[in-house]
């Protein structure tokens, strides 16, 4: 059998197109491998949304040739968003790679991977970006009790400092229907834990039905029997309607975590990223959503120099997150992407001033997220067990406050033996830094 072994960089929605991919693979015959030695050519999946991952990409590119070079794989095969951004630099400057595969040819990958192998030319299979594949059947890379159900593709924010509009298009949602069927599927396999993304879910539904639908789409997701936990990522603060607050209130499927990436706070700053909001409605929104969900866990990334952010703005953003006291927060420093409008704007930052700008913020969450740890002690929650580490005796899980890969664990004892994908009552006892400790 052909060996094909694949690499997927970035983001759970670049994930959820590589097990599209595997699926199609599996099905036509080739053997998937988790070994890179001795496969005949080897998939990396890339993200080419910042410079950290298009270097990531990059590297991982690059140790793929050694391989080659050591005679240990045969081909190498880029898709993802880097091979559709940088198609053409791909080419000149990575001669080592065999094919550069959009986005919209992912559906034909069997056929690319085909053709690949048979000849020495390199291939460049460029096609439409919205022919790329919405859903599907999946080779699963998560767990077997965790999964993702991607919602819809691309982006119509239009975010000055964001490319993805550009590499991925124009949002195009999946029907309601289309969504639920999968999830039954996904439920009828063993996921008890569904985490619903797209580049922003609050969006969902509005280009197939003229306004947003999450709200309906999550009250048919919690009909689902056979799931236990449903969690939403990338949530917009201008979309977060009553409706949707509401639903996430009251169904008791819902993880009462909202991942909410801001950005910044400051309205002057917002207005030139093309986004809405400023402190006062932001801290707004914040409360209303702590008085109308107990308990709600909220995350959100912010970006700190971006171009014409003033000492006075930033120290009004390191005083909002003081003020507010995120659950979980992820900072970044402003990265100028290619194409993209902030790019152009006047007063670009230099990047020691960016990155210390971003450290400061980190150094103030990192009390907050002790302090909030401190106050759980004593609290019995629900856990999703993940692991067993037979040498210390220590089960390890996630709450409903911790997405998977994303946020922090909770270590913890217990006297009967648990598999993954169980879920049980866990009382924290202590917390070390980010991570909390209790006993089942």
């Amino acid at each position: 059998m052909t060996k094909i072994g694949m690499i997927s960089l970035g983001c759970p929605k670049n994930q959820v197109d590589a097990e599209l991919m595997l699926a199609k693979l599996d099905a036509a015959g080739f053997e998937i491998s988790g070994e890179i030695s001795g496969c005949d050519a080897v998939i990396i999946n890339t993200c080419g949304f910042i410079d950290d991952a298009k270097r990531e990409a990059i590297d991982n590119i690059l140790e793929m040739a050694d391989y080659k070079d050591a005679g240990e794989i045969k081909k190498i095969i880029v898709t993802g968003c880097l091979s559709e951004r940088y198609k053409e630099e791909i080419l000149e400057e990575l001669p080592e790679v065999d094919a550069i595969v959009g986005l919209g040819n992912n559906g034909n990958i069997v056929d690319i991977v085909n053709q690949t192998l048979s000849t020495t030319e390199p291939l460049v299979a460029i096609g439409e970006k919205t022919d790329l594949p919405l859903c599907g059947e999946r080779l699963l890379t998560t767990p077997e009790y965790w999964g993702y159900l991607k919602i819809a593709e691309g982006c119509s924010n239009h975010c000055t400092y964001c490319a993805i509009p550009s590499i991925r298009g124009e949002m195009r949602s999946r029907t309601i229907e289309s969504c639920v069927e999968e999830a039954k599927a996904l439920a009828d396999n063993g996921i008890k834990e569904l985490i619903v993304i797209a580049q922003d879910t609050t969006r969902y539904g509005e280009d197939l039905y003229g306004e947003p639908k999450l709200h309906e789409l999550l009250t048919e997701l919690c009909k689902i029997e056979k799931l236990q936990w449903i969690r939403i990522l990338y949530c917009y603060p201008e979309r977060l309607t009553d409706e949707l607050i509401d639903v996430i209130a009251k169904e008791e499927k819902i993880c009462k975590y909202i991942d909410l990436p801001l950005q910044h706070c400051n309205g002057e700053v917002l207005k030139r990223m093309n986004r809405h909001g400023d402190r006062e409605s932001l801290t707004a929104l914040m409360n209303k959503l702590r008085d109308r969900i107990p308990g709600v866990c909220i995350r959100t990334t912010l970006i700190t120099g971006f171009p014409g952010e003033t000492e006075e703005q930033f120290t009004e953003l390191a005083e909002f997150v003081k003020e507010i006291k995120f659950d979980c927060l992820g900072c970044f420093s402003y990265s100028p992407e290619d194409g993209t409008p902030a790019a152009k704007l006047p007063d670009q930052i230099e990047q020691d001033v960016k990155v210390h700008r971003g450290e400061l913020i980190m150094d103030s969450q990192y009390g907050i997220v002790l302090e909030n740890n401190q106050a759980l002690i004593g609290k019995t929650l629900k856990v999703v067990v993940d692991g067993y580490d037979p040498y210390t005796d220590v089960y390890e899980g996630r709450t409903y406050r911790d997405a998977p890969e994303i946020d922090g664990k909770i270590s913890f004892i217990s006297d009967k033996s648990l598999q993954p994908g169980t879920f049980i009552d866990v009382k924290v006892t202590d917390y070390n830094e980010y991570d909390l400790i209790g006993e089942a």
